[in-house]
Formats: structure tokens, sequence, C-alpha cells
């Protein structure tokens, strides 16, 4: 098949020519001498290698964890249990950072509702909470709001958050529910009340 220059190989991959540049920079391509017509031209195999390096990206993998991975796709003596097991740490490292996301989703929803959306921004509360080190937490957890909390949520029972594209559900222990969250009362990591689950 005939080699490609690097214009057509960008074309073919769906990609920039500074995205093969940096590929290059980064030892994810192999960069071809310049032959003595000055141009350097790629093999078409490169387009598959290109796509590969895209959709490991997309996937989060870093540009390190994908030379990884490269290197253990050619390698014979390498098996499919060594890619799952980096597959599984990703899983995990998504998961941690969609907890992270839920977190500030809920903390943004906080401090959200405080505002009216009225007044001078030296009266605004969202303004005031970036400032505060509870970071717009206000303190729930006094005893009128805690017994206003055990008064809806029985110990032993289970409750879930209303937006079923959320799924989070809790039991209740020692009389008071373990929320992902953290908060009192208790809140979904959403942000949103629990209600019993059916």
């Amino acid at each position: 098949m005939e080699r490609m220059t690097i214009g057509r190989l960008a074309d073919a991959a769906g990609v920039n020519v500074e995205t093969i540049r940096f590929y290059e920079r980064s030892d994810l391509l192999e960069r071809p001498r310049r032959p003595p017509s000055g141009y350097r031209t790629y093999d078409p195999g490169v387009v598959e290698r290109i796509r590969f390096i895209r959709h490991a990206q997309e996937l989060g993998f870093s540009l390190a964890e994908i030379r990884e991975l490269l290197s253990l796709r050619v390698d014979p003596s390498s098996s499919c249990g060594q890619v799952k097991a980096r597959a599984v740490a990703k899983i995990a490292d998504v998961e941690e950072k969609i907890d992270t996301l839920r977190r500030m989703r809920a903390a943004l929803i906080t401090i959200s509702d405080a505002c009216s959306g009225e007044g001078p921004t030296t009266d605004c509360p969202i303004l005031d909470a970036f400032g505060r080190a509870d970071g717009g937490r206000a303190d729930r957890s006094n005893d009128s709001e805690r017994s206003n909390v055990m008064a809806r949520f029985k110990e032993g029972e289970r409750y879930r958050c209303p937006e079923p594209a959320c799924g989070c559900e809790i039991e209740v222990k020692r009389g008071a529910p373990e929320t992902c969250a953290g908060d009192f009362p208790p809140r979904c990591c959403c942000g949103r009340d629990m209600v019993p689950a059916d």
C-alpha cells in the first residue's frame, strides 16, 4: 500500500497534523526519517495506531498509560490479564472522579439554593461561601434539625435518592442514615434529600 504524507495521514485518522507531531514528541508514534525528497511519509498502518491512541485518551488513559498499552499490544509475552488490570484500575479512577463531581454538585446546589439572585454582589451568599472555611456548607447538625430528621428516618429502613439517574441508596443505622454526601440532615451526593425506598 502506498505510503502517506503527514497531511493524508491526518485526514485518514481524523486528527490534525499538530496532533500527529504531538504524538511523535510524546513517543507514541515513531517519526519517520526524512528521505532525499524532503518529505516524510508514513506507513498506512499508522492510521490504526493513531485511532487506538485517541480512543484510549477518550476513555481517560494518560499518555504514559497509553504507551504501556501499546507496548503490551506488541509484546508476545504479555497477556489479556495485564490489559484488564489496567482497565479495572481506570474504572476505579473514573469512579473516584465521579464521587468527587457528585460532592461538588451537592455543594453547588447548597450554595445556589441560598442565593435569591437579587441584591448587590457584596451581599451574595455564593461569593461569601467561597471565602468560608466550610466552603459554604452550613452547619446543619443542631438539635432541632436532628430531631426533625429522626422523625423522618427510621432505623433499619432503606432510603434512596429521588433522582432515578443517580441510583444512590442507603440503610439507616444507629438511628441515623449513612449518606454518601456525609451531610446531616441526610442528603444524597447529588444534593437531594433521601426518600423511603420502595
